[in-house]
Protein backbone atom coordinates (compact mmCIF):
# COMPACT_ATOMS: atom_id res chain seq x y z
CA UNK A 1 0.00 0.00 0.00
CA UNK A 2 1.57 3.21 -1.23
CA UNK A 3 2.17 5.42 2.19
CA UNK A 4 0.69 8.93 2.06
CA UNK A 5 3.22 11.62 2.83
CA UNK A 6 0.96 13.56 5.87
CA UNK A 7 0.20 11.35 8.78
CA UNK A 8 -3.60 12.45 9.39
CA UNK A 9 -4.16 10.44 12.86
CA UNK A 10 -1.14 11.10 15.21
CA UNK A 11 -3.09 8.44 17.85
CA UNK A 12 -1.87 6.00 15.35
CA UNK A 13 1.72 4.63 16.21
CA UNK A 14 3.65 4.13 12.74
CA UNK A 15 4.18 0.49 11.86
CA UNK A 16 7.98 0.62 11.28
CA UNK A 17 8.29 2.01 14.93
CA UNK A 18 6.06 -0.70 16.82
CA UNK A 19 3.98 -2.89 14.81
CA UNK A 20 2.12 -4.38 17.41
CA UNK A 21 1.60 -1.61 19.01
CA UNK A 22 0.45 -0.13 15.62
CA UNK A 23 -1.98 -3.35 15.61
CA UNK A 24 -3.35 -2.23 18.84
CA UNK A 25 -3.77 1.28 18.10
CA UNK A 26 -5.80 0.71 15.31
CA UNK A 27 -8.25 -1.73 16.28
CA UNK A 28 -9.15 0.25 19.70
CA UNK A 29 -9.02 4.25 17.30
CA UNK A 30 -11.03 2.51 14.62
CA UNK A 31 -13.55 0.73 17.66
CA UNK A 32 -13.43 -2.48 16.25
CA UNK A 33 -12.77 -3.98 19.84
CA UNK A 34 -12.99 -2.93 23.30
CA UNK A 35 -11.57 -4.95 26.44
CA UNK A 36 -13.52 -6.86 28.72
CA UNK A 37 -13.23 -7.44 32.82
CA UNK A 38 -12.86 -11.46 31.32
CA UNK A 39 -8.58 -10.95 30.92
CA UNK A 40 -8.33 -12.83 27.15
CA UNK A 41 -12.21 -11.64 25.92
CA UNK A 42 -13.48 -9.25 23.68
CA UNK A 43 -16.43 -6.82 23.03
CA UNK A 44 -16.77 -7.05 19.03
CA UNK A 45 -17.90 -3.89 18.47
CA UNK A 46 -20.82 -2.83 15.55
CA UNK A 47 -18.12 -1.23 12.81
CA UNK A 48 -15.81 -4.41 14.04
CA UNK A 49 -18.70 -6.93 13.57
CA UNK A 50 -19.75 -5.23 10.44
CA UNK A 51 -16.87 -6.39 8.92
CA UNK A 52 -17.59 -10.45 10.51
CA UNK A 53 -21.14 -9.78 9.27
CA UNK A 54 -19.67 -9.22 5.77
CA UNK A 55 -17.27 -12.27 5.99
CA UNK A 56 -20.00 -14.49 6.80
CA UNK A 57 -22.44 -13.09 4.13
CA UNK A 58 -20.11 -14.19 1.64
CA UNK A 59 -18.74 -17.41 2.82
CA UNK A 60 -22.30 -18.79 3.57
CA UNK A 61 -23.44 -18.18 0.20
CA UNK A 62 -20.13 -20.45 -0.94
CA UNK A 63 -21.22 -22.79 1.47
CA UNK A 64 -24.42 -23.22 0.43
CA UNK A 65 -23.60 -23.00 -3.59
CA UNK A 66 -21.34 -26.04 -2.63
CA UNK A 67 -23.84 -27.68 -1.33
CA UNK A 68 -23.82 -27.34 2.06
CA UNK A 69 -26.46 -26.81 5.13
CA UNK A 70 -25.82 -24.58 8.25
CA UNK A 71 -26.89 -26.82 11.43
CA UNK A 72 -26.30 -25.41 15.88
CA UNK A 73 -24.44 -28.08 17.63
CA UNK A 74 -24.84 -27.87 21.61
CA UNK A 75 -22.21 -25.59 23.74
CA UNK A 76 -20.95 -28.09 26.14
CA UNK A 77 -19.32 -31.94 25.67
CA UNK A 78 -19.59 -34.30 28.36
CA UNK A 79 -16.24 -35.14 29.07
CA UNK A 80 -16.65 -38.85 28.18
CA UNK A 81 -17.86 -38.10 24.85
CA UNK A 82 -14.58 -35.59 24.19
CA UNK A 83 -12.15 -38.87 25.66
CA UNK A 84 -13.72 -41.24 22.51
CA UNK A 85 -10.97 -39.62 20.17
CA UNK A 86 -7.49 -40.18 22.30
CA UNK A 87 -5.53 -37.85 20.09
CA UNK A 88 -8.13 -35.38 19.67
CA UNK A 89 -8.55 -35.05 23.12
CA UNK A 90 -4.86 -34.64 23.70
CA UNK A 91 -4.57 -32.19 21.21
CA UNK A 92 -7.04 -30.05 22.68
CA UNK A 93 -6.62 -30.98 26.34
CA UNK A 94 -4.37 -27.90 27.26
CA UNK A 95 -6.90 -25.41 26.01
CA UNK A 96 -10.26 -27.19 27.35
CA UNK A 97 -12.35 -25.02 29.47
CA UNK A 98 -14.61 -27.16 31.87
CA UNK A 99 -17.89 -26.62 33.75
CA UNK A 100 -17.95 -28.09 37.15
CA UNK A 101 -21.01 -26.67 38.59
CA UNK A 102 -24.53 -26.44 37.57
CA UNK A 103 -26.48 -23.66 40.03
CA UNK A 104 -25.44 -25.08 43.22
CA UNK A 105 -24.85 -28.68 42.55
CA UNK A 106 -21.79 -30.30 41.27
CA UNK A 107 -22.07 -32.09 37.95
CA UNK A 108 -21.49 -35.44 38.32
CA UNK A 109 -19.70 -35.78 34.77
CA UNK A 110 -17.61 -32.02 33.36
CA UNK A 111 -18.75 -30.43 30.80
CA UNK A 112 -16.22 -29.16 27.85
CA UNK A 113 -16.91 -25.61 26.48
CA UNK A 114 -16.83 -26.27 23.09
CA UNK A 115 -13.07 -25.62 21.57
CA UNK A 116 -14.54 -27.63 18.41
CA UNK A 117 -17.11 -30.19 17.45
CA UNK A 118 -15.74 -32.88 16.01
CA UNK A 119 -17.16 -35.30 18.56
CA UNK A 120 -20.59 -33.42 18.72
CA UNK A 121 -21.29 -33.89 15.45
CA UNK A 122 -19.88 -37.46 15.45
CA UNK A 123 -22.15 -38.32 18.40
CA UNK A 124 -25.14 -37.13 16.03
CA UNK A 125 -23.97 -38.79 13.23
CA UNK A 126 -23.84 -42.35 14.94
CA UNK A 127 -27.92 -41.30 15.51
CA UNK A 128 -28.73 -40.69 11.83
CA UNK A 129 -26.26 -42.47 9.08
CA UNK A 130 -27.42 -46.46 8.88
CA UNK A 131 -27.39 -46.72 4.89
CA UNK A 132 -25.18 -45.33 2.27
CA UNK A 133 -28.46 -43.72 0.63
CA UNK A 134 -27.95 -41.22 4.53
CA UNK A 135 -24.49 -39.83 2.93
CA UNK A 136 -23.50 -37.30 2.25
CA UNK A 137 -24.06 -35.25 5.15
CA UNK A 138 -22.66 -31.23 4.48
CA UNK A 139 -22.82 -29.19 7.52
CA UNK A 140 -21.77 -26.05 8.65
CA UNK A 141 -21.97 -23.95 11.63
CA UNK A 142 -21.53 -20.56 13.00
CA UNK A 143 -20.67 -20.28 16.60
CA UNK A 144 -18.26 -19.08 19.22
CA UNK A 145 -15.87 -21.73 20.84
CA UNK A 146 -13.67 -21.25 23.94
CA UNK A 147 -9.39 -22.24 24.14
CA UNK A 148 -7.60 -20.92 27.06
CA UNK A 149 -5.17 -19.29 25.52
CA UNK A 150 -1.99 -18.25 27.86
CA UNK A 151 -0.85 -15.35 25.56
CA UNK A 152 -4.26 -13.46 23.64
CA UNK A 153 -4.51 -10.60 21.01
CA UNK A 154 -7.53 -9.21 19.29
CA UNK A 155 -8.67 -11.38 16.64
CA UNK A 156 -5.47 -13.12 16.24
CA UNK A 157 -5.71 -15.26 19.45
CA UNK A 158 -8.30 -14.83 21.92
CA UNK A 159 -9.71 -17.58 24.30
CA UNK A 160 -13.11 -17.01 22.91
CA UNK A 161 -13.68 -16.26 19.54
CA UNK A 162 -16.04 -16.64 16.01
CA UNK A 163 -15.76 -18.35 13.86
CA UNK A 164 -17.31 -21.28 11.23
CA UNK A 165 -16.41 -24.66 11.48
CA UNK A 166 -17.84 -27.23 8.42
CA UNK A 167 -18.24 -30.73 9.19
CA UNK A 168 -18.59 -33.36 6.06
CA UNK A 169 -19.28 -37.08 6.23
CA UNK A 170 -18.98 -39.18 3.31
CA UNK A 171 -19.10 -42.85 2.02
CA UNK A 172 -15.86 -42.98 0.56
CA UNK A 173 -12.19 -42.06 0.87
CA UNK A 174 -12.27 -40.18 -2.27
CA UNK A 175 -15.42 -38.27 -1.76
CA UNK A 176 -13.94 -37.14 1.59
CA UNK A 177 -10.75 -36.13 0.44
CA UNK A 178 -12.56 -34.00 -2.98
CA UNK A 179 -14.41 -32.12 0.04
CA UNK A 180 -11.02 -30.93 1.66
CA UNK A 181 -9.46 -29.98 -1.11
CA UNK A 182 -12.78 -27.84 -2.51
CA UNK A 183 -12.99 -26.34 0.53
CA UNK A 184 -9.42 -25.11 0.98
CA UNK A 185 -10.36 -23.64 -2.81
CA UNK A 186 -12.87 -22.65 -1.45
CA UNK A 187 -10.87 -20.26 1.48
CA UNK A 188 -8.49 -19.35 -1.27
CA UNK A 189 -10.92 -17.95 -3.57
CA UNK A 190 -12.73 -15.93 -0.86
CA UNK A 191 -9.39 -14.33 0.44
CA UNK A 192 -8.09 -13.30 -2.97
CA UNK A 193 -11.55 -12.07 -4.69
CA UNK A 194 -13.12 -10.78 -1.17
CA UNK A 195 -10.27 -9.46 0.87
CA UNK A 196 -7.69 -8.86 -1.32
CA UNK A 197 -5.33 -11.34 -0.07
CA UNK A 198 -3.13 -13.76 -1.52
CA UNK A 199 -2.29 -16.59 0.33
CA UNK A 200 -0.54 -20.11 -0.61
CA UNK A 201 -1.79 -23.31 -0.25
CA UNK A 202 -0.16 -26.10 1.36
CA UNK A 203 -0.33 -29.53 3.15
CA UNK A 204 0.83 -29.30 6.88
CA UNK A 205 3.58 -31.79 8.14
CA UNK A 206 2.60 -34.51 10.25
CA UNK A 207 3.79 -32.72 13.43
CA UNK A 208 1.70 -30.07 13.01
CA UNK A 209 -1.49 -31.04 11.42
CA UNK A 210 -5.17 -31.18 13.72
CA UNK A 211 -5.34 -33.50 16.33
CA UNK A 212 -7.25 -36.08 15.00
CA UNK A 213 -6.75 -35.93 11.37
CA UNK A 214 -4.95 -37.72 8.08
CA UNK A 215 -3.80 -34.66 7.11
CA UNK A 216 -4.43 -31.32 7.33
CA UNK A 217 -4.11 -28.15 4.61
CA UNK A 218 -4.29 -24.91 5.23
CA UNK A 219 -3.89 -21.29 3.71
CA UNK A 220 -1.35 -19.05 4.45
CA UNK A 221 -0.75 -14.99 4.59
CA UNK A 222 2.34 -13.34 4.49
CA UNK A 223 1.67 -9.59 6.48
CA UNK A 224 3.01 -6.65 6.30
CA UNK A 225 5.31 -6.80 9.01
CA UNK A 226 6.76 -10.50 7.20
CA UNK A 227 5.13 -12.56 9.40
CA UNK A 228 3.01 -15.80 8.28
CA UNK A 229 -1.21 -16.03 9.42
CA UNK A 230 -2.85 -19.14 9.06
CA UNK A 231 -5.93 -17.80 7.12
CA UNK A 232 -8.13 -21.06 6.94
CA UNK A 233 -7.67 -25.07 7.33
CA UNK A 234 -9.38 -27.74 5.77
CA UNK A 235 -8.64 -31.53 7.44
CA UNK A 236 -9.22 -34.88 6.61
CA UNK A 237 -10.17 -36.98 9.07
CA UNK A 238 -10.14 -40.52 7.29
CA UNK A 239 -13.27 -42.97 9.39
CA UNK A 240 -10.73 -42.74 12.92
CA UNK A 241 -13.72 -40.92 14.67
CA UNK A 242 -16.20 -43.27 12.75
CA UNK A 243 -14.50 -46.30 14.27
CA UNK A 244 -14.15 -44.10 17.88
CA UNK A 245 -17.81 -43.27 17.52
CA UNK A 246 -18.49 -46.53 16.20
CA UNK A 247 -20.44 -44.89 13.15
CA UNK A 248 -21.00 -47.29 10.45
CA UNK A 249 -23.52 -47.81 7.36
CA UNK A 250 -24.62 -50.18 5.43
CA UNK A 251 -23.32 -49.70 1.64
CA UNK A 252 -25.08 -50.84 -1.68
CA UNK A 253 -23.64 -54.32 -1.44
CA UNK A 254 -25.12 -54.70 2.11
CA UNK A 255 -21.95 -54.68 3.56
CA UNK A 256 -21.47 -52.13 6.66
CA UNK A 257 -18.73 -49.87 6.57
CA UNK A 258 -16.98 -46.53 7.74
CA UNK A 259 -18.05 -43.74 6.45
CA UNK A 260 -14.91 -40.86 6.53
CA UNK A 261 -15.18 -36.98 7.29
CA UNK A 262 -13.74 -33.54 7.06
CA UNK A 263 -13.56 -30.36 9.02
CA UNK A 264 -12.58 -27.15 7.80
CA UNK A 265 -12.49 -23.60 9.38
CA UNK A 266 -11.67 -19.64 9.41
CA UNK A 267 -11.97 -17.14 12.57
CA UNK A 268 -12.54 -13.72 13.47
CA UNK A 269 -8.38 -14.17 12.90
CA UNK A 270 -9.55 -12.84 9.44
CA UNK A 271 -9.79 -9.48 10.49
CA UNK A 272 -6.25 -9.00 12.20
CA UNK A 273 -5.42 -10.68 8.89
CA UNK A 274 -7.05 -7.83 6.59
CA UNK A 275 -5.67 -5.23 8.74
CA UNK A 276 -2.53 -6.70 9.14
CA UNK A 277 -2.10 -7.37 5.62
CA UNK A 278 -4.01 -4.33 4.35
CA UNK A 279 -3.29 -1.49 6.97
CA UNK A 280 -1.03 1.40 6.83
CA UNK A 281 -0.01 4.48 9.41
CA UNK A 282 -3.24 6.02 9.18
CA UNK A 283 -5.01 3.52 9.91
CA UNK A 284 -7.56 0.63 8.17
CA UNK A 285 -7.68 0.06 4.45
CA UNK A 286 -10.97 -2.09 4.03
CA UNK A 287 -11.48 -4.64 0.93
CA UNK A 288 -14.57 -3.31 -0.58
CA UNK A 289 -16.34 -6.46 -0.39
CA UNK A 290 -16.45 -6.58 3.17
CA UNK A 291 -15.97 -3.02 4.27
CA UNK A 292 -19.14 -1.82 6.23
CA UNK A 293 -19.08 1.33 4.27
CA UNK A 294 -17.78 0.96 0.76
CA UNK A 295 -18.30 4.61 0.20
CA UNK A 296 -18.57 8.02 2.38
CA UNK A 297 -20.30 11.38 0.82
CA UNK A 298 -18.79 14.36 2.36
CA UNK A 299 -20.67 17.55 1.79
CA UNK A 300 -18.82 20.88 1.63
CA UNK A 301 -19.88 23.97 2.95
CA UNK A 302 -23.55 22.51 3.74
CA UNK A 303 -24.87 25.21 4.86
CA UNK A 304 -24.82 26.91 1.20
CA UNK A 305 -28.23 26.09 -0.69
CA UNK A 306 -28.59 22.76 -2.61
CA UNK A 307 -25.37 20.85 -1.00
CA UNK A 308 -26.97 18.71 1.39
CA UNK A 309 -30.37 18.18 -1.02
CA UNK A 310 -27.91 17.17 -3.79
CA UNK A 311 -25.37 15.10 -1.35
CA UNK A 312 -29.01 13.18 -0.60
CA UNK A 313 -29.55 12.30 -4.45
CA UNK A 314 -26.44 10.68 -4.49
CA UNK A 315 -27.09 8.87 -1.48
CA UNK A 316 -30.19 7.30 -3.01
CA UNK A 317 -28.44 6.58 -6.52
CA UNK A 318 -25.52 4.56 -4.51
CA UNK A 319 -28.03 3.18 -1.94
CA UNK A 320 -30.12 1.97 -5.05
CA UNK A 321 -27.35 0.54 -6.88
CA UNK A 322 -26.62 -1.97 -4.43
CA UNK A 323 -23.52 0.35 -2.27
CA UNK A 324 -23.23 0.37 1.22
CA UNK A 325 -22.89 4.06 1.57
CA UNK A 326 -22.78 7.11 4.25
CA UNK A 327 -23.87 10.55 4.22
CA UNK A 328 -21.52 12.04 6.77
CA UNK A 329 -23.74 15.52 7.42
CA UNK A 330 -22.43 16.04 10.84
CA UNK A 331 -21.30 19.19 11.94
CA UNK A 332 -17.54 17.93 11.99
CA UNK A 333 -15.07 19.70 9.41
CA UNK A 334 -14.16 18.44 6.10
CA UNK A 335 -10.58 17.72 7.27
CA UNK A 336 -11.58 15.58 10.62
CA UNK A 337 -14.32 14.03 8.13
CA UNK A 338 -11.37 12.74 5.51
CA UNK A 339 -9.16 11.58 8.65
CA UNK A 340 -11.85 9.90 10.05
CA UNK A 341 -12.69 7.86 7.28
CA UNK A 342 -9.47 7.40 6.10
CA UNK A 343 -8.83 5.90 9.93
CA UNK A 344 -11.97 3.53 9.35
CA UNK A 345 -10.67 2.44 6.05
CA UNK A 346 -13.64 3.41 3.73
CA UNK A 347 -12.55 2.36 0.39
CA UNK A 348 -14.14 5.50 -1.84
CA UNK A 349 -14.73 9.07 -0.86
CA UNK A 350 -17.43 11.09 -2.22
CA UNK A 351 -17.07 14.83 -1.91
CA UNK A 352 -19.67 17.49 -3.01
CA UNK A 353 -19.78 21.25 -2.66
CA UNK A 354 -20.97 24.64 -4.58
CA UNK A 355 -18.40 24.51 -7.53
CA UNK A 356 -18.43 20.99 -7.87
CA UNK A 357 -22.58 21.43 -8.11
CA UNK A 358 -22.38 23.72 -10.52
CA UNK A 359 -20.15 22.16 -12.97
CA UNK A 360 -22.43 18.88 -12.53
CA UNK A 361 -19.50 17.05 -10.80
CA UNK A 362 -18.34 15.60 -7.75
CA UNK A 363 -14.65 14.48 -6.73
CA UNK A 364 -13.66 11.05 -5.62
CA UNK A 365 -10.72 10.33 -3.70
CA UNK A 366 -9.84 6.91 -2.79
CA UNK A 367 -8.37 5.02 0.16
CA UNK A 368 -5.44 3.68 -1.46
CA UNK A 369 -4.35 7.09 -2.36
CA UNK A 370 -3.42 8.63 -5.75
CA UNK A 371 -5.26 11.91 -7.26
CA UNK A 372 -8.74 12.85 -6.16
CA UNK A 373 -10.54 12.55 -10.19
CA UNK A 374 -13.65 14.42 -10.92
CA UNK A 375 -16.68 12.71 -11.59
CA UNK A 376 -19.84 13.70 -13.84
CA UNK A 377 -22.82 13.20 -11.63
CA UNK A 378 -24.42 11.45 -14.26
CA UNK A 379 -21.88 8.79 -14.55
CA UNK A 380 -21.71 8.40 -10.49
CA UNK A 381 -22.78 5.00 -9.87
CA UNK A 382 -20.83 3.59 -13.23
CA UNK A 383 -17.63 5.10 -11.72
CA UNK A 384 -17.82 4.16 -8.08
CA UNK A 385 -18.23 0.93 -8.87
CA UNK A 386 -15.57 1.09 -11.45
CA UNK A 387 -13.39 2.69 -8.44
CA UNK A 388 -14.17 0.01 -5.93
CA UNK A 389 -12.67 -2.50 -8.26
CA UNK A 390 -9.82 -0.22 -8.72
CA UNK A 391 -8.97 -0.29 -4.87
CA UNK A 392 -9.32 -4.38 -4.77
CA UNK A 393 -7.26 -4.54 -7.40
CA UNK A 394 -4.53 -1.85 -5.83
CA UNK A 395 -4.66 -3.81 -2.51
CA UNK A 396 -4.52 -7.52 -3.79
CA UNK A 397 -0.94 -6.18 -6.54
CA UNK A 398 0.38 -4.43 -3.02
CA UNK A 399 -0.31 -7.48 -0.66
CA UNK A 400 1.21 -9.75 -3.55
CA UNK A 401 4.38 -7.56 -3.78
CA UNK A 402 5.21 -7.23 -0.40
CA UNK A 403 5.07 -11.12 -0.17
CA UNK A 404 7.00 -11.38 -3.18
CA UNK A 405 9.54 -8.67 -1.92
CA UNK A 406 9.72 -11.06 1.23
CA UNK A 407 10.06 -14.63 0.03
CA UNK A 408 13.84 -15.76 0.15
CA UNK A 409 15.19 -19.40 -1.46
CA UNK A 410 17.48 -20.72 0.91
CA UNK A 411 19.65 -23.71 0.54
CA UNK A 412 21.32 -23.61 4.46
CA UNK A 413 20.50 -22.55 8.14
CA UNK A 414 22.69 -20.06 7.85
CA UNK A 415 21.24 -18.85 4.42
CA UNK A 416 17.36 -18.65 5.97
CA UNK A 417 19.40 -16.32 9.59
CA UNK A 418 21.33 -14.26 6.55
CA UNK A 419 17.74 -13.39 4.88
CA UNK A 420 15.79 -12.87 7.69
CA UNK A 421 18.61 -10.75 9.48
CA UNK A 422 19.37 -8.78 6.06
CA UNK A 423 16.08 -8.57 5.08
CA UNK A 424 13.30 -9.03 7.78
CA UNK A 425 10.87 -11.64 8.67
CA UNK A 426 9.29 -13.00 5.58
CA UNK A 427 8.48 -16.60 3.77
CA UNK A 428 11.55 -19.14 3.56
CA UNK A 429 10.96 -21.59 0.84
CA UNK A 430 13.46 -24.41 1.48
CA UNK A 431 14.16 -27.85 0.70
CA UNK A 432 13.40 -30.41 3.33
CA UNK A 433 14.05 -34.21 4.25
CA UNK A 434 10.84 -34.89 5.96
CA UNK A 435 12.05 -35.60 9.17
CA UNK A 436 11.27 -34.13 12.31
CA UNK A 437 13.93 -33.42 13.77
CA UNK A 438 15.26 -31.52 10.95
CA UNK A 439 11.90 -29.63 10.81
CA UNK A 440 12.35 -28.51 15.35
CA UNK A 441 16.22 -27.84 14.23
CA UNK A 442 15.22 -24.98 11.51
CA UNK A 443 12.65 -23.68 13.84
CA UNK A 444 15.25 -24.03 16.88
CA UNK A 445 18.56 -22.53 15.08
CA UNK A 446 16.27 -19.35 13.16
CA UNK A 447 13.07 -18.63 14.71
CA UNK A 448 11.03 -19.95 11.26
CA UNK A 449 8.54 -22.78 11.76
CA UNK A 450 7.07 -24.68 9.04
CA UNK A 451 4.32 -23.37 7.64
CA UNK A 452 2.72 -25.60 5.18
CA UNK A 453 4.44 -27.95 1.90
CA UNK A 454 3.24 -25.91 -0.75
CA UNK A 455 0.32 -27.55 -3.38
CA UNK A 456 3.11 -25.69 -5.75
CA UNK A 457 5.94 -27.14 -5.79
CA UNK A 458 9.73 -25.66 -6.40
CA UNK A 459 13.10 -28.11 -6.64
CA UNK A 460 15.14 -26.03 -5.22
CA UNK A 461 17.88 -28.29 -4.83
CA UNK A 462 18.40 -32.18 -4.00
CA UNK A 463 19.30 -31.40 -0.04
CA UNK A 464 17.43 -30.95 2.93
CA UNK A 465 18.16 -27.46 4.13
CA UNK A 466 18.82 -28.69 7.32
CA UNK A 467 21.03 -32.47 7.55
CA UNK A 468 21.94 -32.11 3.50
CA UNK A 469 20.47 -35.51 3.04
CA UNK A 470 18.03 -36.10 0.20
CA UNK A 471 15.25 -33.60 0.09
CA UNK A 472 11.65 -34.75 -0.49
CA UNK A 473 9.66 -31.71 -1.14
CA UNK A 474 9.81 -27.84 -0.52
CA UNK A 475 8.45 -26.60 2.72
CA UNK A 476 7.35 -22.82 3.20
CA UNK A 477 9.13 -22.07 6.66
CA UNK A 478 7.97 -18.46 8.36
CA UNK A 479 7.51 -16.98 11.97
CA UNK A 480 3.77 -16.83 12.45
CA UNK A 481 0.87 -15.05 14.56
Amino acid sequence: MAKNDKKLVSEITAMDEDFAQWYTDIVKKAELISYTSVKGCMVIRPYGYAIWENIQRILDGMFKATGHENVNMPMFIPESLLEKEKDHVEGFAPEVAWVTMGGNAKLEERLCVRPTSETLFCDHYKDIIHSYRDLPKLYNQWVSVVRWEKTTRPFLRSREFLWQEGHTIHATAEEAIAETEQMLNVYTKFCEDALAMPVVQGKKTESDKFAGAVSTYAIEALMHDGKALQAGTSHYFGDGFAHAFDIQFADKDNTLKYPHQTSWGVTTRLIGAIIMTHGDDNGLVLPPAVAPIQVVIVPAAMHKEGVLEKANELYEQLKAAGIRVKLDDTENSPGWKFAEYEMKGVPVRVEIGPRDIAADQCMIALRTGGEKVACPLGSLVETVQAKLQEVHDVMYAAALANREKRTYQCQSIDEINKALTENGDGFIEAMWCGEEACEDEVKAQTGAGSRCIPLAQKQLSDKCVCCGKPAKCMVLWGKAY
